[in-house]
């Protein structure tokens, strides 16, 4: 007597083992790939070059904030999609203001010093950087969902300002006169770059990584909503 394939409960009807085991793997690799480049980026030779240049110190910060993030958040929507979803538009505009405080507080002169100073300080700068980071973009992709308009467009607003202040610090950074930091003078005797060279590295860094990704992400949310609005081609 024949009998049907076992099913496994969550995964529909009639799933063999084998199934599930690839839809478990679509489900849970973006959350693998980000907490395996997450250990790269903090366990690997950046933390330690951010010591001495303020551009490593920025390469850290867009790992952690443009590839990272939207991974950690994309595996936590895909892992807990009820709560991911259920973000009100709000959040999304509150995640922005929690991503500008942290990245503009921590490129104060007096702050950034001291976290390059200090390991405990630093530690604390890229878990505050890795949290606004994974907020912003989970409200982003929690707002994707169909017939969310509000919270989609709250989406877009939130990754648009994000990216407007990103290239506007990066600017700032590129164009100042002067080295910004004290630690530019004291922490890298022996840097390749000059302090002034370093921080424009750094500024190129986050206007060409940073304001262009966090501007990515909002056209493509942009895009949704103008496609879902867009009339059909059918005719009648």
């Amino acid at each position: 007597m024949r009998t049907s394939a076992p099913t496994l409960v969550g995964f529909g009807p009639a799933m063999t083992p084998a199934t599930s085991r690839c839809s478990g793997f679509a489900r849970f690799w973006p959350l693998a790939a980000g907490l395996l480049l997450l250990a790269l980026l903090w366990f690997g030779p950046l933390p330690e070059s951010a010591r001495g240049s303020f551009a490593a110190h920025m390469a850290l910060h867009m790992g952690l904030v443009v590839l990272a993030a939207p991974l950690l958040a994309l595996g936590l929507a895909r892992a807990f999609p009820g709560l991911i979803a259920g973000l009100s538009p709000a959040a999304a505009i509150a995640a922005s203001l929690v991503e500008f405080v942290a990245v503009w507080a921590w490129h104060a002169p007096a702050l950034h010093d001291a976290a390059r100073a200090d390991a405990s300080i630093f530690v604390l700068e890229q878990a505050s950087f890795l949290a606004a980071g994974v907020l912003l973009w989970a409200s982003a992709i929690g707002a994707a969902g169909d017939g969310r308009p509000a919270a989609r467009a709250a989406g877009v607003v939130a990754l648009l300002v994000t990216s407007m202040h990103m290239t506007l610090l990066g600017a700032l950074l590129l164009l100042a006169p002067r080295p910004l930091y004290a630690c530019a003078e004291f922490c890298s005797p022996a840097a390749a770059l000059t302090p002034l060279g370093d921080q424009q590295l750094g500024g190129v860094l986050m206007l060409l990584v940073g304001g262009a990704a966090y501007l990515t992400g909002g056209l493509a949310l942009l895009a949704s909503i103008l496609r879902e609005r867009a009339p059909s081609g059918g005719t009648g």
